[in-house]
C-alpha cells in the first residue's frame, strides 16, 4: 500500500463490526461493485484464528466518512432482504 493510500485510510471510520469473515463476503462484493473505498480491519487474523475475533473486538468495516450513508444503505438492504410486492 502506498504512503498516500495509507494517509487517506487513516481518516476512515468504523461503520460496522462483524464477528465472522463469512459475514463480510457479500458486503465486500457490493462495496467493490459500487467503487466504495473500504477495508476490513482484523479480517486476516480472524480468518486464521476465529477466537481472535473476541480478543480484537471483531472485524471492523472502515470507510471514508463521506461514504457512510451509502454503506449504511447497503448494510440495511442486506439485513432486510424481504421485499413484499
Amino acid at each position: 500500500m502506498s504512503t498516500q493510500n495509507q494517509s487517506l485510510m487513516k481518516d476512515f471510520i468504523t461503520v460496522a463490526i462483524f464477528h465472522l469473515p463469512q459475514e463480510t463476503y457479500i458486503l465486500k462484493t457490493l462495496l467493490d461493485r459500487e467503487n466504495i473505498p473500504h477495508f476490513f480491519e482484523n479480517e486476516t487474523i480472524v480468518s486464521v484464528d476465529p477466537f481472535a475475533s473476541i480478543a480484537l473486538g471483531g472485524i471492523r468495516l472502515k470507510v471514508h466518512p463521506n461514504d457512510t450513508a451509502r454503506v449504511q444503505a447497503l448494510i440495511d438492504h442486506l439485513n432486510n432482504p424481504l421485499h413484499i410486492v
